[in-house]
């Protein structure tokens, strides 16, 4: 019994640790949606920004690794 509550407690943390994966994906929406939105209103400086807009989507990308890296090493590793 008590093992089987531990583990329930497993697939609930790696649960809630892999909704960051999901909360990544709209940080990288909100990164290229922002800079659509920028390059619409200003096409000349589109060019200069782009390595900014690949730096953003790279962050929120990370943190969505970890979040995910952190469910697996939950649900196996503890």
């Amino acid at each position: 019994m008590e093992g089987d509550i531990a583990q329930l407690g497993q697939f609930i943390g790696a649960g809630i640790a892999g909704l960051g994966a999901g909360v990544a994906a709209l940080g990288v929406g909100n990164v290229a949606g922002n800079f659509l939105a920028g390059a619409l209103r200003n096409p000349s400086a589109a060019a200069g920004q782009t390595a900014t807009l690949f730096i953003g989507i790279a962050f929120a990308e990370a943190l969505g690794i970890f979040a995910f890296l952190t469910a697996l090493l939950l649900m196996f590793a503890a």
